[in-house]
């Protein structure tokens, strides 16, 4: 009985607390506008002066905030507005605020540079920054194709879909050596070790902002962070809701040689929800379709391994021809060596046969004592005689001029390839991308926010490596769970990919053309042009006819592009895994490979009560790879592979001589399953010039391990063999023995060249070690008048233990003399990574301004240099980069009731392009970006026309990728926040 009083004593005081507590409890309500166009203006921060209370407003504009009584303060903020304080004695009517719209020009805060919020004007390092504000009305089509547009940016276009941005140097497609983050998570796809574009990712309405780190960045972001590194964060539910969405249609192709005007499709939508301060969800979702943008490069490549140049010729003049986008082409063998083995072939046959009665020598001889002037008509005499087997004259007609031309000089000692095709009828431009956002949120306490969310994301694009791959289905998906306070934060994710349908088009051509006739063999292709070459030139054609007529008679049968033949072919090879057997085997990859990572971090001063003293954060960070292929691209046959991460970081900031120097430290240790560990310090100083104008010094280092695919590769591509840089690879391939030495590419080239094997170097294996660069920097940036703002930043970098890949000629007879051969019998390309042992240096420089000229007209434009330094001979570096680039643009958000525009003109040098797919020099080129808005007074509605490379002037970013013209849209947008 006692007890059944104290419970229920005890349950009614805490329901008397709980009412007492809920009648204290005030609900405050609002509604913010813009002062100057009374506009509602949603995601405005609403927050209790002095308390963790605090709402956004809605896309109507209203907010909603429970407070514990009154009065309080609120703080009404958002970027582009006045901040105001508003004083609330009473809730019995609803707020309304109106805010003064601001310059926002050097007041933005970034999170990325210390891991830690502050102002832009006040990062120690250089850093562009990109919000939902300036997104709303970049020229361009989507959000990622807009940081092309910052300072020191470069972006390559291996597709619609696939472009990569760097920064520093070292543009190409799919770069190792800059690190992309959505919402904290490392966005590359497992095999392939880098970023798919935004193939997964955001949804163009979903985007909050983007902070580009340029420079090295590994001391606060781990390996690959060698050249920058480029949060994506997304929109919060609870800051940004409602519906949103976006319909933009276009048009391509224009005044393409090679493609009719397409259609362009990219729709969007986003919708947001959150109830009572506590839990709240997002769904997003992109669907983009065109006929993507086209490689029809069809100069004459030389290659040898991954080095390669441009060369004349074409197919109708160069027997060996190897078109940069053509493909099958690459299989090449000695005309002359060729003939030789035919004509023994013949001869080993006709005696097997025989018993050894009839040697076709003796009877060619005999021909010729007879015939001193050999021609189509006494040759044919000649088998005519009774005492020639009447079954073995065939063979002699064939053999005869085989013999005659191998000894008189007419067979040249020249390399003859494949015919091939051209990348448009092998490689799938129907591009398509559809990707997906969801996300679950709740506050367990208003500082401590859980999160649930998924990325998702499908489609078929193109990417230049070594080959061009068409990468068609593929999927990704990332999944993340975090819990997030100001002073820390918690995060778990996985990478899944799934390499759906894609396939190496290069490796198509080459299969479907040993599927067709197979290069060797008694009937092969090589067999049926030395016959034909042989005996065209016994008839009396110049060596130029008989190539011609060699051809056309191999080639008989070959699948013509739009067959059935030729679909049924394609489709066949396109579908079979890459092996070793071109009969079974197709060119196909198999990527199942999985990410799974964790990390965590904390402000250690803010949470012990010493951030008086000085700022430390610390955090740490662990990724397991599950590498996957089932042999197509790794070498795991025998199973999954498995390397691991694991690293931490501590960094420590201090205020000195009334905030007129602030100086921040960091260091990070990190350890891989194959590498030794690597320390990364960085130490940086921000000096306050006056208001608002700050001078930034830094030493900083990076590092990046090898990649996956720098210690795992092992894929046959049509120019030889790409193989891992791990001891392993060198005895499997038996590079570490004498039987099957190897070479330097560029000795073998010497040799060839001049026929002489003493030119040949033997290469020197080195064993494989992560990369890293050593980084100085000073820059300068300021805010003048509330109106002008500018920056500045030159650098100085060296990089040590350089990874690039080297080429390497093998032997396959056991002596140096089957490297001089570059046919497949003798001699075979292997190409991997290594060290170099050479410091490369690198230098550059940039410079970008902002101007208000007056009310909402700004210009803006930046230029900016690289420049690479002290490279060894024969490294493939991939710097790519002109000496020059800038943009210069103009823009208005508001010309008058609601009328904007956006124009920016984009212009880039000389760009000596090197890459292991073809190397080869681009010309200067230049584009115009136009955009012209109409907001809709009152509405949530935008109407947008808008155009990339406005005069269609046809460029590339890469030697190799395709031609990319301008793109014309139109769209309407709905509550674009």
């Amino acid at each position: 009985m006692r007890k059944s009083l104290r419970l229920t004593s005890t349950s009614l005081v805490a329901v008397l607390f709980s009412l007492s507590v809920s009648a204290q409890n005030v609900t405050v309500t609002g509604k913010v506008k813009n002062n100057n166009s009374k506009e509602n203006v949603p995601a405005v921060s609403v927050t209790v002066k002095g308390a963790s209370q605090g709402a956004y407003t809605d896309d109507n504009g209203n907010f909603r905030l429970t407070v514990n009584k009154l009065p309080v303060t609120l703080i009404v903020s958002s970027v582009g507005f006045e901040s105001r304080e508003v004083t609330v004695s009473s809730a019995s009517q609803a707020l309304d605020i109106d805010l003064m719209p601001a310059s926002v020009l050097g007041q933005e805060v970034v999170v990325s540079a210390t891991r830690a919020p502050e102002r832009i004007l006040e990062t120690p390092v250089t850093i562009e920054r990109l919000g939902s504000t300036t997104l709303r009305n970049v020229p361009a089509p989507s959000y990622f194709e807009a940081i092309n547009n910052l300072k020191g940016v470069d972006m390559h276009t291996a597709s619609l879909t696939f472009r990569t941005v760097t920064t520093r140097g070292f543009v190409a497609s799919g770069n190792t050596r800059f690190n992309q983050l959505i919402d904290g998570m490392d966005n590359q796809a497992p095999g392939l070790n880098f970023s798919v574009g935004n193939i997964i990712g955001p949804s163009d309405l979903d985007i909050d902002n983007m902070e580009m780190l340029s420079g090295a960045s590994s001391a606060l972001y781990g390996s690959g962070g060698m050249n920058g590194t480029l949060p994506i964060n997304t929109k919060n539910p609870f800051k940004f809701q409602g519906l949103s969405f976006q319909v933009k249609q276009g048009i391509m192709h224009l005044q393409d040689r090679n493609q009719k005007p397409s259609p362009y499709y990219d729709w969007s939508a986003r919708y947001g929800k959150a109830w009572n301060e506590k839990f709240g969800f997002k769904v997003s979702a992109q669907f983009i379709k065109a006929n993507d943008w086209q490689a029809y490069d069809y100069d004459n490549v030389q290659r040898t391994s991954v080095v390669s140049k441009v060369v004349g010729g074409n197919r109708t003049t160069d027997p060996n021809y190897d078109g940069v986008n053509v493909y099958g082409d690459e299989t090449s063998a000695n005309l002359r060596l060729v003939s030789q083995q035919v004509e023994g072939g013949i001869r080993a046959g006709v005696l097997g046969a025989t018993g050894g009665t009839v040697d076709p020598n003796n009877i060619a001889a005999q021909y010729l004592s007879l015939f001193p002037t050999p021609n189509a008509t006494n040759l044919s005499a000649f088998l005519s005689n009774p005492a020639i087997p009447a079954a073995l004259r065939p063979t002699l007609a064939q053999f005869i001029p085989l013999y005659l031309e191998n000894r008189n000089g007419a067979v040249a000692n020249q390399n003859v390839s494949r015919t091939g095709y051209n990348e448009k009828d092998l490689v799938d431009y129907n591009t398509i991308n559809f990707k997906g956002t969801a996300g679950l949120f709740y506050k367990i306490t208003p500082r401590i926010e859980a999160s649930l969310n998924t990325y998702w994301g499908t489609g078929t694009t193109v990417y230049t490596g070594a080959d061009r791959y068409s990468l068609k289905n593929l999927q990704m998906a990332q999944h993340k769970l975090e819990i997030r306070h100001p002073n820390w934060f918690v995060r778990g994710y996985t990478t899944q990919e799934n390499s759906g349908d894609s396939y190496n088009a290069t490796v198509l051509g080459r299969i479907m053309n040993e599927r067709f006739k197979a290069s060797t063999g008694a009937s092969g292709w090589y067999t049926q042009y030395a016959v034909a070459y042989a005996l065209s030139r016994f008839n009396g054609a110049s060596d130029y006819q008989a190539h011609g007529l060699a051809r056309s008679n191999a080639d008989q049968g070959m699948p013509m592009p739009g067959t059935p033949a030729f679909e049924a072919l394609k489709n066949a090879v396109a579908s079979a895994p890459i092996g070793k057997d071109p009969q079974v085997n197709g060119a196909k990859f198999l990527d199942r490979s999985d990410l799974w990572a964790a990390e965590g971090q904390l402000n250690l001063s803010n949470l012990a009560g010493f951030s008086n003293l000085v700022d430390v954060i610390a955090g740490v960070q662990w990724k397991q790879y599950v590498l996957n292929s089932q042999g197509t691209l790794f070498a795991d046959t025998t199973g999954v592979l498995k390397p691991s991460e694991i690293g931490g970081y501590v960094q420590l900031k201090k205020a000195l001589f009334n905030n007129i120097l602030t100086l921040t430290a960091a260091g990070r240790y990190d350890k891989h399953t194959n590498f030794e560990g690597r320390f990364t310090p960085r130490v940086t100083a921000v000096i306050k010039v006056f208001k608002d104008n700050n001078i930034r010094l830094s030493y900083q280092t990076a590092y990046r391990f090898p990649t996956n695919q720098d210690q795992y590769i092992n894929l046959n591509v049509g120019s030889g063999l790409l193989v891992g840089g791990l001891p392993s690879f060198q005895s499997y391939y038996g590079l570490d023995k004498s039987s099957s030495p190897g070479y330097t590419s560029e000795s073998v080239i010497a040799a060839r060249t001049s026929s002489d094997p003493s030119k040949l170097v033997p290469y020197q294996y080195k064993e494989l070690k992560p990369e890293s660069v050593t980084s100085y920097e000073i820059g300068y940036k300021g805010v003048a008048a509330k109106r002008f703002f500018y920056d500045a930043y030159a650098y100085y970098s060296q990089y040590k233990d350089f990874l690039g890949r080297v080429a390497v000629v093998q032997s396959l007879t056991g002596s140096p003399a089957g490297a001089l051969d570059p046919s497949s019998a003798s001699s075979r390309n292997i190409s991997y990574v290594q060290n170099s042992d050479q410091q490369v240096k690198a230098f550059g420089w940039g410079v970008s301004a902002e101007f208000n000229i007056v009310r909402s007209y700004y210009i803006y434009g930046n230029v900016f240099s690289d420049e690479l330094k002290d490279v060894p001979e024969g490294y493939i570096t991939f710097f790519n980069a002109p000496k020059y680039r800038t943009n210069l643009g103009v823009r208005a958000d508001n010309v008058w009731k609601g009328v904007g525009f956006n124009l920016v003109w984009k212009w880039q040098d000389v760009n000596n392009y090197e890459g292991t797919f073809v190397s080869g020099t681009l010309p200067a080129y230049h584009t115009i970006d136009a955009q012209l808005s109409y907001r809709v007074p009152n509405t949530k509605s935008v109407f947008r026309i808008g155009a990339t490379n406005l005069a269609n002037q046809y460029y590339r970013s890469g030697y190799g990728s395709p031609y990319v013209g301008g793109l014309y849209y139109a769209s309407f947008g709905y509550n674009i926040f």
